[in-house]
């Protein structure tokens, strides 16, 4: 299963409040911006900054 459409549509980064890109191999959500990758667990996005991976 993946992240609901509606649900993509209005999340956004904590940090800076920009759009994400939905990466889907493996799920997770990318700040370009910021430059952190969001992890997500059983379909569920971990919105933590301090649990955010850089790249």
């Amino acid at each position: 299963m993946s992240l609901a459409p509606d649900l993509l549509e209005i999340l956004v980064c904590p940090k800076c409040k920009n759009e994400l890109e939905h990466k889907k191999d493996p799920e997770q959500l990318v700040c370009n911006q910021c430059r952190l990758i969001y992890r997500v667990e059983d379909d569920i996005p971990i919105m933590l900054i301090d649990e955010a991976e850089s790249f």
